[in-house]
């Protein structure tokens, strides 16, 4: 991989991981914006919904584990959903400190309208690769969000993967 510092010592972006991964999800949301169906939900509106559609009832803690939105944005989000009708929240009977968080009708409604504009807006996003890279590419996100998980888990990071041998021919 080329070096993210430039000849004259200064910061090359275009080639800096955490610069480059920012822009795509940049690139995401304004695709996700410009699909019709996305207007009720933004991106992060989406992925709580997605996150509780096979989860419901999970603590406010559980959902921050499983979207990877900060406690505190999360937080302020459910509160939002909840005044727009999109979840419904009650203190849990183990832990009336903690919040249990499920979707409303209206909630479901807004996911399966959405769900077709995020579902379109990543298509559109992958066909910036050649169709043969698209699943590496996937794959590779996932391994990175792996390694965020551990990280979340145990505070360190997955061990670096081995580099593949490459077949000589």
């Amino acid at each position: 991989m080329k070096a993210q510092r430039r000849p004259n010592g200064g910061f090359d972006l275009a080639q800096a991981p955490s610069h480059l991964i920012r822009r795509c999800q940049q690139y995401y949301g304004d695709l996700y914006a410009q699909e019709p169906g996305a207007r009720d939900l933004t991106t992060q509106q989406f992925t709580v919904l997605a996150a509780l559609e096979h989860n419901e009832g999970v603590s406010q803690t559980a959902l921050v584990e499983m979207t990877g939105i900060d406690r505190s944005t999360l937080a302020e989000m459910a509160r939002r959903m909840v005044e727009k009708g999109l979840l419904s929240r009650e203190r849990t009977e183990e832990d009336q400190r903690a919040n249990a968080v499920a979707i409303s009708a209206s909630g479901r409604k807004a996911l399966r309208s959405a769900r077709l504009a995020a579902e379109r807006a990543e298509r559109a996003l992958l066909d910036a690769l050649p169709a043969s890279d698209r699943a590496r590419f996937v794959k590779a996100l996932a391994q990175i969000a792996s390694a965020a998980d551990a990280h979340a888990t145990n505070g360190s990071a997955k061990p670096r993967a081995k580099a593949g041998r490459r077949k000589r021919g």
